[in-house]
């Protein structure tokens, strides 16, 4: 029988020294490690961010936790582009599972949680938030309010709309913080990239200064300097720099 969403929380929050309060913070990867470090111990917690913010974080946490499954010959199939979006459903299922998994393999021992990540701050991840949800989401219509309309040039009583203005500006800082996340992971990828770009011209080279060729590495090529429709090089432009690659 499938274990509640309270109940898998009230586990993981007592097994781990966890302050999570929604499954969907299971996607940040951190705990997923953790549970099984719990039955194995021999999980590298150091290099798992448990205050992982960014979607390029929790992919490095499923990272370790794909290689801990391979390692312990766990075959069960890890969807992680799925649990990286933070979505209930998905992190529950997967939950589950860790539950039922940990019951079968964990052996009594003791378990110090907090000691395993060395005292590592565990900041849960937040999900976003729309721009304007529930009541706010009236108040935004200049002269609503309950119960009628605001003259113009009349008074607005009560807080409204200074509480709207502060969850505005928390959704703002939110967004704010979500879109360094996203450049950082665009930085991260792009990095990948270059070290393909490189490794793969290199051995053109050395391919070349023996007269031989290599069609998959002429393939790599052509995806890495294909480009979108409307964005190519327009003839004539400025020219590049003779060391600007990419």
């Amino acid at each position: 029988m499938a274990v509640s969403r309270a109940d898998l929380l009230a586990w993981l929050n007592e097994l781990l020294q966890l302050n999570y309060t929604k499954v969907e913070q299971c996607g940040s990867g951190g705990a997923y490690c953790q549970i099984l470090d719990s039955i194995y111990g021999d999980v590298p917690m150091a290099r798992v961010k448990m205050s992982a913010k960014h979607e390029y974080e929790y992919i490095a946490n499923f990272k370790i936790l794909q290689n801990a499954f391979k390692l312990k010959k766990i075959d069960k199939p890890i969807l992680v582009e799925k649990l990286v979006k933070c979505k209930m459903q998905d992190n529950l299922e997967f939950l589950q599972w860790m539950k039922r998994f940990w019951d079968t393999n964990f052996g009594g021992q003791g378990y110090d949680a907090v000691g395993r990540r060395k005292g590592a701050p565990t900041d849960t991840p937040a999900t976003m938030a729309p721009l304007a949800t529930g009541r706010n989401s009236g108040n935004l219509a200049i002269g609503n309010r309950p119960g009628g309309k605001t003259p113009v040039g009349g008074h607005r009583t009560g807080s409204a709309q200074p509480e709207l203005v502060r969850n505005l500006e928390a959704q703002l800082r939110e967004m704010s913080t979500h879109l360094e996340g996203l450049e950082k992971e665009r930085d991260f990828y792009f990095s990948k990239l270059r070290d393909i770009e490189i490794l793969a011209q290199q051995q053109i080279e050395t391919l070349e200064a023996d007269g031989k060729d290599d069609e998959t590495l002429r393939e790599i090529q052509k995806i890495l300097y294909s480009t979108e429709d409307g964005f190519e090089v327009p003839e004539g432009g400025a020219p590049v720099d003779e060391e600007e690659t990419f």
